[in-house]
């Protein structure tokens, strides 16, 4: 019984104890409040706070994504650099090129310009009608063949491009060839050797060659000769043989009405003379681009007939 007693007033002295331990740690009235921090240290106060910072980082994460799209932003935007100039770029400057400009001379044109435009055309065996001043059809098809040969926009009408190139390659046209009237050859600086006989008087100075019958000039031609490296030769020889439809087994290239003097050195019609002019030279013969003219004086020249080349 003492011994019940006595435990009673241990657990009594203990309840109190913890009593007066929970009622120091806030003042009186405050035991429920101060124990709903205990609580709510560890569930809602500190989750709300926890809550919010935790959100807070998670956009932080969220601009780090942007830069992802910003760099894949970046590379797409270098790849459409490359095509760009690849494409754009050639396009414009190809089309300049093939462009005509403004048409000096065109179909139906009349007049001293048309004139030397035919004369000149005539020069190169481009036009072979005669030299009227009127520009119709025959005159269109000759300067659109000009243009396509030299690779010029072909349009048949004459621009400042076409007329450059022309003139570059031709001379001033003569009176006889604006009027018509065939040209007369004047014996005057011809090789002493050219006024006996039957010849073809050739000379370098002038670029011409002079088809001469006892000192009497019969028809004139503007010739070309060839370069340094194959030079023509000079001196005294005679036709040693004439093939009409020759090609050169040299060079595989056709020489028409070809008139032999030196061994493999002939007077024969060069196309290349006719379509470039001066620009070009031969490989040592003599160059005639007036087809009709070479193809008539052909069969005008004997095989035994001189043939004089000189300065």
């Amino acid at each position: 019984m003492s011994s019940t007693r006595r435990l009673r007033g241990w657990i009594l002295a203990l309840v109190a104890s913890v009593a007066l331990v929970v009622a120091g740690c806030a003042p009186s009235g405050t035991g429920t409040p101060a124990a709903a921090p205990t609580p709510a240290a560890s569930t809602t106060p500190t989750e709300t706070p926890t809550v919010s910072p935790s959100v807070s980082p998670t956009p932080t994460p969220s601009p780090s994504t942007a830069p992802t799209p910003t760099a894949s932003a970046t590379s797409s935007p270098s790849a459409s650099p490359t095509p760009t100039p690849s494409t754009s770029k050639p396009s414009p400057s190809a089309t300049p090129t093939a462009k005509a400009g403004p048409a000096l001379m065109q179909h139906g044109a009349t007049g001293s310009e048309v004139k030397d435009l035919q004369a000149r055309l005539k020069q190169i065996g481009w036009f072979s009608g005669a030299v009227t001043g009127y520009y119709g059809d025959a005159t269109t098809a000759a300067v659109r063949g000009f243009q396509a040969k030299r690779g010029l926009p072909v349009t048949g009408a004459v621009d400042r491009t076409t007329l450059n190139r022309l003139y570059a390659m031709t001379r001033t046209p003569t009176a006889a060839e604006l009027t018509n009237a065939p040209p007369a050859p004047s014996a005057s600086g011809l090789d002493p050797r050219c006024m006996t006989g039957r010849a073809l008087c050739i000379s370098k100075t002038t670029r011409t060659m002079v088809w001469v019958i006892d000192g009497k000039p019969q028809s004139r031609f503007a010739v070309r000769f060839g370069s340094e490296l194959t030079p023509t030769r000079e001196g005294q020889f005679q036709v040693e043989w004439k093939s009409r439809d020759h090609v050169s087994t040299i060079y595989h290239t056709p020489m028409p009405f070809a008139m032999f003097f030196s061994g493999g050195q002939a007077v024969h019609y060069s196309p290349d003379f006719a379509a470039n002019g001066y620009n070009g030279s031969s490989h040592g013969c003599v160059n005639v681009r007036d087809y009709n003219g070479i193809a008539r004086l052909f069969d005008q020249v004997r095989v035994g007939d001189k043939v004089i080349v000189y300065r």
